[in-house]
């Protein structure tokens, strides 16, 4: 156990310092030429001071670290809140798929071949209203990645429409009403079922609330002044002390607030391809395999011999 122990501690501190180290999925890319940019003013500031140019202010700060670093809280608060609700969002929709699926498949009774095709169609469409989210919340068109899900005609269909996931629940609710119009279920297995759905429209909605509600332009732009300042002055601060030190110090700081607004700026929008941005494609393809096993299954209530399935069992 001591050994074991040992093991994993070794191998969390590899990890660590792995991650330290990692370009890829970092904020540097995009804040390192603001960075630069700052130490290449305190090295010109230092430079004219050991010239002989009194640069230096008596100031503690020109923008009180305080107010800065409560700024940045409340940007890099607000920027995850909406992160974790999106994820949150995405949670549900899975498992409120899986309960439609399941309630789909082992409810709704089958007379004939056509009506099991018919179940397995609607379950695929399942699959397609979360790809269809996906593709609506990028702002792209209805590709190919959705045809392989549905009839050619409807995703011809869907290439015409505003919002494609609200048209695939459209078809989805049309078909739970024509299946208690045929009593193949009852009013308060369709009422249960609407219900789901609803509940998967109320997902797309808080994600488009999310998408369409980005934080105050106002709030962003003085935020970016506000760091600029801060940045840009503190090299006057510190030359008198620090001298030729001045500019990897301001280096530092400035990588400093910058990652932490740059942070901010990347999980507020978390529907798209960033490397922080929440794993779409890999939900989507979850939910895909969850329903084509479901669809392996032999539903209760079949009405008719399959004699396929009859035989394996």
């Amino acid at each position: 156990m001591k050994n074991s122990s040992n093991s994993g501690q070794n191998r969390e501190g590899r990890v660590w310092f792995r991650l330290a180290w990692q370009w890829r999925g970092s904020v540097i890319p995009a804040i390192l030429p603001r960075v630069l940019f700052c130490a290449g003013v305190s090295l010109g500031i230092t430079f004219l001071y050991k010239s002989g140019i009194n640069l230096a202010l008596r100031l503690e700060s020109v923008v009180p670290s305080i107010v800065l670093g409560l700024l940045l809280v409340f940007r890099t608060n607000t920027a995850y809140e909406r992160y974790w609700e999106g994820r949150k969002l995405w949670g549900n929709l899975v498992n409120t798929v899986r309960n439609l699926a399941r309630t789909i498949w082992v409810t709704i009774k089958e007379n004939n071949i056509e009506d099991r095709r018919d179940k397995i169609v609607i379950l695929r469409l399942l699959i397609a209203f979360s790809i269809a989210t996906k593709i609506h919340l990028r702002y792209e068109k209805v590709n190919d990645e959705l045809a392989i899900f549905m009839p050619q005609k409807w995703h011809e269909k869907l290439k015409t429409m505003n919002n494609p996931p609200l048209e695939i629940a459209f078809w989805i609710g049309d078909y739970l009403q024509q299946q208690y119009e045929k009593k193949c279920i009852d009013s308060y297995q369709l009422i249960t079922m609407f219900k789901l759905l609803d509940h998967m429209v109320d997902v797309l909605g808080g994600c488009e609330r999310i998408l369409k509600t980005p934080i105050p332009l106002a709030y962003s732009i003085h935020l970016k002044q506000l760091l600029l300042i801060y940045c840009l002055t503190l090299p006057f601060q510190l030359v008198d002390k620090l001298g030729w030190v001045t500019a990897p110090i301001v280096a530092l700081i400035s990588f400093t607030v910058f990652g932490i607004e740059a942070i901010g700026i990347e999980i507020e929008n978390p529907f798209g391809y960033d490397h922080n941005d929440l794993p779409l494609d890999q939900i989507c393809s979850t939910m895909q395999r969850n329903i084509e096993d479901l669809i392996t299954l032999a539903p209760c209530v079949k009405h008719w011999q399959d004699p396929i399935n009859d035989l394996t069992l």
